[in-house]
């Protein structure tokens, strides 16, 4: 498995914000979104190779049982990462996979939670929307949104396709947080306001 770092900070975003989790940082991304907070790992070279044993024996001596894979884009080492996942998930770990929402999360599902970040007109690039039915119940969806237009394309979307888990509108960094925060509050949608907590605290 290709990764660019490993690191245990609290999780800033989505269903476990505030949570200890350790961070499985993937090399390599299908995407180039405009406001990336993480571009060096785009890079598919980036970081170095790292065997699964030796992965999950380094998370094994943190005292977290949360583990995030993140990216980049961590499903395009689809593999590794459900073999990683349903061990970590034998061992009794709580398994989360970020994801642009590109690549079919369905092989993983069985072992982790999945977040489909959804990506709005301001990143520049574009989600499979096809994928939001096979959300559940224990996952969520999240925009990252900075602009009018990003409100409208969430309106349409929630509109359009049904979704099952819990949904997050939380701001680009520095973006208007109190007129996205009102539009949560008027649009009448099943929807959290949510802040980028790692943002603020300025932690990874």
């Amino acid at each position: 498995m290709r990764i660019c770092e490993v690191f245990y900070s609290l999780q800033g975003e989505g269903t476990e914000q505030g949570r200890p989790t350790a961070f499985v940082r993937l090399a390599g991304c299908n995407l180039a979104c405009a406001w990336c907070d993480t571009p060096e790992a785009q890079d598919a070279t980036a970081g170095k190779e790292v065997a699964a044993d030796a992965l999950l024996d380094h998370l094994w001596r943190k005292k977290c049982r949360t583990v995030c894979f993140t990216g980049g884009e961590p499903l395009l080492q689809m593999d590794e990462v459900v073999e990683a996942s349903r061990r970590l998930s034998g061992m009794g770990y709580a398994v989360e996979i970020e994801t642009n929402g590109t690549v079919d999360f369905r092989p993983v599902q069985p072992f982790a939670s999945v977040c489909m970040d959804v990506k709005c007109p301001s990143s520049g690039e574009t989600s499979d929307l096809s994928l939001l039915p096979y959300i559940r119940e224990k996952d969520s969806v999240k925009f990252v949104v900075g602009t009018n237009e990003d409100l409208a394309y969430v309106e349409k979307v929630l509109k359009h396709c049904p979704i099952k888990g819990e949904v997050f509108v939380s701001p680009v960094y520095g973006a208007d947080e109190k007129g996205i925060a009102r539009w949560v509050l008027e649009s009448g949608f099943p929807v959290r306001f949510q802040i980028q907590l790692h943002k603020y605290l300025e932690m990874k």
